[in-house]
């Protein structure tokens, strides 16, 4: 049977579709490294460039092209190279050729501040699917009060002008903290004035150490959603995907199951150091890639993991805007020790997102803030004064991207502009 394929999205969401049913890993995320250029103050998993216990902790070049042989034999097709920072390793050019020539498609995460002539030129050479580089301010002032380096916003621009002008698919995007969320939008306006595409993430996770250093830095939930309705891109897309995941929630509900995502179902995720998890921020149950398989992981480890049985019911069980607050085993784990249990400052986002875009909530459960809920009279407070902020003028680019998306880019939750 012939299938038309009317664009590339509609060709990813088709695959991922079919996959699902046959449980094949066709996405991935390979952690090279957490050593990083930068000392940013929101960032989940950063460590120092000098660290030698994580230098040699990391996986070798022989390790990493096994393991992605074994990738490529299950069925990986878009493989993300992410951090800490994927430069900080010397032999970081080989493992991505290597990749290259085993077919996957390849997303590259960076902070752009180690991209010189020769990487840039190499990337002409062996062209990846798509770059994404996070952009921390329009200014060097904020951007090097988040970074805490002196000197890498210009290593930053930099490097931004060295993959444009080689024409290579440069993608910007930033996280929204309290440190820089003045510049958004002038971060926005350049990434047009640059003819790239450009997303923002406001949800900041504790590190995968469970610290939660980050959180300093985070956003409240009313500053959050002040965005989205700041950025009338965004809020439409928040009021489509809404749509989009609550049919998608009604028609696939699983109270039974602990994850709900494609984690394990279709994604997955390699630590610097071999581990295999369900993602990028879920560390709790992890396969040794040192001394299993790939295969032995996928199959049994992570079946194991995906089929794990709630074992209570929560405010999160029956809720279909779930997805729209981002609530996931691996948040609860971060934030609470506790993958089952609700995280309140995702609630409290994503009530207020509903309350602010108008769409349902549908009664699920003791939550406080539902209507007749504790907290319910703020949520409508709140919402009526930001429903009155009229959004900025932006010189968009005339095909926009999708602005919705998740800055770990881990695949699983399927809330993502990389993989589609």
């Amino acid at each position: 049977m012939t299938v038309q394929v009317e664009s590339y999205e509609h060709f990813s969401r088709l695959l991922h579709g079919k996959v699902i049913e046959q449980r094949i890993p066709v996405t991935a995320t390979i952690e090279v490294s957490h050593r990083c250029s930068l000392n940013c103050s929101h960032c989940y998993n950063n460590l120092p460039m000098n660290d030698e216990a994580a230098r040699r902790s990391e996986l070798s070049y022989e390790e990493l092209c096994r393991i992605m042989d074994e990738m490529a034999d299950a069925g990986v097709l878009w493989l993300l190279f992410s951090g800490g920072e994927i430069f900080a390793r010397s032999d970081f050019l080989d493992i991505y050729t290597y990749a290259k020539k085993k077919g996957f498609l390849l997303t590259l995460f960076t902070n752009g501040t180690l991209i010189t002539e020769r990487v840039a030129d190499y990337l002409v050479r062996w062209r990846p699917f798509a770059i994404e580089i996070t952009l921390y301010g329009r200014t060097k002032g904020t951007y090097e009060t988040l970074t805490r380096v002196p000197g890498s916003w210009e290593k930053c621009m930099r490097g931004i002008e060295l993959l444009r002008e080689r024409k290579l698919p440069l993608k910007l995007k930033t996280v929204a903290v309290s440190v820089n969320r003045h510049e958004l939008f002038a971060m926005q306006d350049l990434a047009a004035e640059l003819g790239v595409e450009f997303r923002f993430d406001s949800m900041i996770n504790p590190r995968t150490d469970c610290s939660a250093s980050p959180l300093h830095v985070r956003l409240t939930p009313a500053e959050i959603v002040e965005l989205d309705v700041l950025d009338g891109r965004r809020a439409s897309e928040w009021k489509e995907f809404a749509e989009r995941t609550i049919r998608s929630a009604d028609q696939e509900h699983h109270p039974d199951q602990v994850y709900h995502c494609s984690g394990g179902v279709n994604s997955f995720s390699i630590d610097p150091t071999g581990k295999m998890t369900i993602c990028v921020l879920s560390h709790f149950d992890e396969f040794d890639l040192r001394s299993g398989s790939l295969r032995e992981g996928w199959d049994h480890f992570l079946r194991g993991v995906r089929g794990k049985p709630a074992t209570r019911p929560t405010k999160c069980t029956d809720c279909r805007i779930k997805a729209v607050c981002g609530m996931c085993p691996a948040n609860g784990e971060l934030e609470n020790g506790d993958p089952e249990e609700p995280v309140d400052f995702l609630c409290q986002t994503a009530h207020l997102r509903a309350a602010v875009f108008g769409f349902p909530v549908a009664a699920h459960g003791d939550c406080e803030y539902c209507e007749g809920g504790v907290h319910h009279p703020a949520i409508a407070e709140t919402a009526a004064s930001l429903k009155d902020r009229k959004p900025v003028t932006s010189a968009l680019p005339a095909t926009a991207p999708k602005s919705v998306g998740c800055e770990t880019g881990c695949f699983g939750c399927g809330n993502t502009a990389t993989t589609v």
